[in-house]
Parts: structure tokens; sequence; C-alpha cells
């Protein structure tokens, strides 16, 4: 018996210094680029003297309720309309919503593939454009993304500013009408605070973030061929990261995004943030030893990024050890306690004042509950098959 309650405590101890060190790791490095993201200043972006030629591509798969305002936003811009063009891929949609479609000015494709994936839409995209047509910059929307009538005027004018392939812009909440979408364009946020601008602010690449963003259309052409995963934006990521390309972000730049009403989607989402995270470290851990030797920082900083505990599963084990140790050993809890509430301040610094209204106290009080029940859908993350989801399902 009392070999019995050795071991019992042995295992409890190691247990519970190890999630500790893993999660304070992680804390340290979100607190490095929380900081970091106070001292941010808008960029001032000068007119551009040069007008780019951009591709416009829209991917969309049963989007059938959000896809026209996402084309009538991108169609009622400022910037010259010879200029730009919109291809939509209309993957799995009905034909009434093909049927709209089609009265707008753009390329609409209509594939039906047998395993959609966006990855697949946007190769799709690429390899049906004219031949004939020339441009500068390609630029990815969602199907439910709602941009200004400046956003192209103003991703010119970023683009060249930026001098580099690659500028992220602010995603942003367009709906918080439950407590899951106001959650959902919280965490939205405190990504932008610690992996864009607080990245940014410290001379990091900015984290991509599967919408809103806007590449060298030569570069995009080639290297979205080399993507084949639900995760098409981390795999361009880690290719932007690889080949030393910086990726800036612009704060002022608002694109909208419509976010998770059901709970169970939040979740759903979360466990393929997890998934895709144990993918991307498994797929690029073998880059780690030449970045170092390479001096890659934003290589070395993505793959440790990817090495950290994911946010969710994070906030689940501060949750769960916060919870269960004051009954076993009351001392092993009070470290968790403090550890809990410096990630709850650090959290309030990278969420913006704009977020913290009438719905800020409802969205407080269901939080623990709908993270707690994201712990069933992460454990299954093992069991999921990757499918086809767009980034606001």
């Amino acid at each position: 018996m009392i070999q019995i309650l050795n071991d019992f405590w042995g295992i409890l101890y190691a247990v519970d210094i190890l999630l500790f060190v893993l999660v304070l790791l992680t804390v340290i490095y979100m607190t490095v680029y929380t900081i970091a993201s106070l001292f941010s200043r808008h960029h001032f972006i000068p007119q551009a003297k040069r007008q780019n030629r951009f591709i416009v591509i829209i991917p969309a798969y049963k989007r059938d309720d959000t896809i026209i305002p996402t084309v009538k936003a991108i169609l009622g811009q400022t910037y010259p309309q010879r200029l730009f063009d919109v291809t939509v891929v209309s993957d799995h949609q009905q034909e009434i919503t093909n049927f709209r479609l089609a009265q707008f000015p753009i390329t609409l494709l209509t594939p039906n593939f047998k395993n959609s994936t966006k990855a697949k839409s946007l190769q799709y995209a690429v390899n049906n454009l004219p031949q004939f047509k020339i441009y500068d910059v390609a630029i990815i929307l969602d199907a439910d993304n709602i941009v200004l009538p400046e956003f192209l005027e103003e991703i010119n004018n970023a683009y060249e500013a930026a001098g580099t392939k690659a500028i992220q812009a602010h995603r942003v909440s367009k709906n918080r009408d439950t407590s899951s979408a106001n959650l959902d364009a919280i965490f939205e946020e405190i990504n932008n605070s610690i992996f864009r601008r607080g990245h940014v602010t410290l001379g990091m690449s900015a984290a991509i973030a599967g919408s809103g963003m806007a590449f060298d259309y030569n570069w995009f052409k080639q290297n979205i061929t080399k993507t084949n995963a639900a995760w098409e934006d981390k795999e361009l990521e880690s290719l932007l990261m690889r080949q030393n390309i910086f990726v800036d972000y612009f704060d002022d730049i608002l694109v909208y995004d419509e976010k998770t009403r059901k709970t169970d989607d939040f979740n759903k989402q979360r466990s393929r943030w997890v998934s895709t995270q144990f993918h991307m470290l498994l797929a690029n851990i073998k880059y780690l030893p030449m970045a170092i030797i390479n001096k890659q920082y934003d290589l070395i900083d993505k793959i440790i990024q990817w090495m950290l505990v994911p946010r969710t599963l994070m906030m689940a084990i501060l949750l769960v050890m916060s919870c269960i140790l004051p009954p076993i050993y009351f001392t092993l809890a009070v470290k968790w306690w403090i550890l809990t509430a410096f990630v709850g301040f650090i959290f309030a610094l990278a969420t913006p004042d704009y977020l913290v209204d009438k719905n800020w106290d409802k969205s407080f009080l269901n939080a623990p509950f709908i993270l707690l029940s994201s712990i069933v859908n992460v454990l299954k993350v093992g069991r999921r098959k990757n499918k086809f989801i767009n980034h606001n399902t």
C-alpha cells in the first residue's frame, strides 16, 4: 500500500511539473509578444507611385449564405476596375447560387472535387486563370469576408510600402451575436496582438491568417501547388519562412470575418487548429538545425511557436489543474492559480478595448464552459480525418 502511494505521488509530481513547465514556456512566449504589441505604432502608408494589377481569389465551399455579399463588397472598390479581377471557386454550392454569381463581372469556376480542400480550390483557380492576363498580386479572401470600398487601394499602398512578397491585413469580427462568436472574436484579436502586431514590432514576420492575405502573384502561383492539406495557410507560411520572405502586417487595413456562432463549431475549429499545429511541427522540425546555422530567425520562431502548447489546450490544462489539485494537494495548486491569473492578465492586455462592451460579461462567464467542452474535441484530434473546413466554420 505504501509503495502504491509513493508511486501515486511520484507520478503526480512528475505530471504536475511537466505540465507546468510546458505551459509556463508558452506563457513566457506570449508575454514577450503581448508587451511588444503595446508599443506598436500605426503604419504610415504613403500613396503608392504604382498601381498593381490584382487577382482576388475567393474559395467558396458550401457558403451559399455569405458569398454574394462578399462578391458585392470586393466589386464595389474605389480602385480602378480595369486593374483587378475576381475569381470565385464555387465548390459544392447550389445551382441558384452559381446562377446569381454568374450575373457579376467575375470569373466563376465550378469544380466538383470528391475530397474538397481549400488548397485544391486555390490551385484550381490559378490553373484556370486566362493565360493572357498578367497579375502582380494575388489576394485571398474567405467566402464570408466583407471589405470596405478602399480595401484594394489600401492594399496597393501597403504592398508597395512593405517591399516584401507577402502582407497580412487585420481580420476583425463582423458578428458577435453569441457567446461563442464573441469569444472567437476576442481570440482572433489576441492572435492579432501576439502573432502579428507584436511580432512585427520586434522585427519578426507576422503570422498569416488564412484570408485577407496578399502575395506576389508569381510566388503564389509557384508555391500554392506545394500545398495539399486543409491547413494550406500554414503550409504557405512555412514556405515563406524557409525562403526568408518577411510577412508584414497592417493593422489599419480591415477585413471583416464571420465568427462561429455555435459552441460545437467553435470547438471543432479549435480541435482542427491543434491538429494543424501538431502536423506542422512534425513537417518542419527537420528544418530547425539548418535554420539555427543560417540564422533564419523567422523560421526558428515559427518552429518554436509550433512546439509550444496550443492555447486552447493550455487553457484546458490551466482550468483542470486549478480545479483538481486543491483537494489532492493544496500547495501544488497555488502556482497554477497564479499562472492562470497571469494568463488572464496577458489576454486582457492583448484584447482591444472595443471588445470590452455589453457582450463581454456574458462571454467571460461562459468561457470556462466553452473551453472545457473543447477538451473532448481536442482528445479526438488524432482520430479526425482532414476535411475541408473554412477558417470561419
